[in-house]
């Protein structure tokens, strides 16, 4: 079986080098070896990192509170209603959600059906394994085509937790002395992965910046671009007839992608909880990330007819959705563990600095 790391050399020898992006998308994903082909548990105090959903259940069962309101309102047609995951992982946040549903809004949950686009069997099957008692409510797609042609028209809610992050993304790095701007590649020097340049790259014209700004910016200063975040949230929101498109995931606005104290991007490694800047090193083996440029996933949605409901951050959303349910009833005294979990979701030292929630609407 070729590895990754096989794969990306014979394609650089073929090609003599490769963009970050095509680098990034053949070590999270080459068939059966990419990172989250290979690596099951990855999340969690025993894994390469610790998400929301891995604190405990809370943060699911928020969730479910939140769409529950969504669903029910007088506006949304009852039947045919879909609760979309993309980036569903082992399935852990599905079974939060629909385990609060069944408890808490059997009614409704009679009426939804809950789908999750995962284009990897392999991973298909790890999920199916965690919903198996929920097997009557979901049902599985291989992506947003598959499902808006099997589902046209589409009511209810799309959402990804840290799902937009994991896109490949273009890494772009300035040229001081040309003042110019030059795309970071890939390629083989010897025997080892090395950084190459392809020379005179562009930028999207959102991200164009004053020439007194770009006279200060210090020698291969670098920022990324996700085309491919961008293009899923647009189809995303054009298989939207009515209902939520939602978003949960770290990243920046226009304003704040450029700034002196990140001179080499957003773009890290993850391995066994640690974070490094080597991310050419073992592909396949640890994670890749990358900040989510906001305000170009809400031009995206925007530009298919969508409205901006809610720009935010975790903690703000959250606390907001555990006001509503502590009056409506469910929350109405939270147990030590779940004040525990609420505190890491939102405190500022733990995941509520980082997190960021983007909600859209038809």
């Amino acid at each position: 079986m070729k590895m990754p790391t096989d794969r990306i050399r014979e394609e650089i020898l073929r090609e003599g080098l490769i963009s970050f992006a095509r680098f990034m998308d053949l070590a999270l994903y080459c068939p059966e070896t990419g990172y989250y082909e290979s690596q099951k548990d990855t999340v969690g105090r025993g894994g390469d990192f610790i998400t929301s959903v891995s604190v405990g259940n809370l943060f699911g069962e928020l969730l479910a509170v939140q769409f529950a309101e969504w669903l029910e309102t007088p506006k949304m047609d009852s039947s045919g209603l879909k609760i979309v995951e993309a980036g569903a992982h082992d399935g852990k946040l599905a079974a939060d959600i629909l385990n609060w549903l069944l408890l808490h809004h059997p009614v409704l949950l009679e009426q939804v059906e809950y789908c999750i686009l995962e284009p990897s069997p392999r991973r298909q099957a790890w999920q199916k394994e965690t919903l198996a008692r929920f097997d009557q409510y979901t049902r599985w797609f291989s992506n947003l085509e598959d499902l808006s042609a099997q589902n046209p028209g589409l009511t209810g809610i799309i959402f990804g937790n840290e799902l937009l992050d994991a896109f490949p993304v273009h890494r772009f790095g300035w040229n001081a002395q040309k003042k110019s701007w030059f795309e970071w590649a890939v390629t083989i020097e010897g025997n080892k992965l090395v950084w190459s340049q392809i020379a005179e790259a562009s930028l999207p014209s959102s991200l164009q910046l004053p020439p007194e700004l770009l006279d200060v910016l210090p020698d291969n200063y670098t920022i990324e671009t996700s085309p491919a975040a961008e293009s899923w949230w647009r189809s995303a929101a054009q298989s939207l007839t009515h209902g939520k498109l939602l978003a949960i995931d770290y990243g920046f606005t226009d304003e704040k992608i450029f700034s002196p104290a990140r001179t080499r991007g957003t773009v890290r490694a993850y391995h066994r909880h640690r974070v490094s800047d080597d991310l050419l090193a073992s592909p396949g083996e640890q994670d890749l990330t990358a900040h989510v440029n906001f305000s170009a996933i809400q031009r995206a949605g925007e530009s298919v007819g969508l409205k901006t409901d809610v720009f935010c951050t975790q903690p703000q959303f959250l606390i907001r959705v555990l006001e509503k349910a502590h009056q409506q009833g469910p929350f109405q005294q939270l147990t030590p563990q779940q004040i525990r979990q609420f505190q890491t979701l939102t405190h500022p030292d733990h995941l509520g600095r980082a997190f960021t929630v983007l909600v859209q609407s038809r």
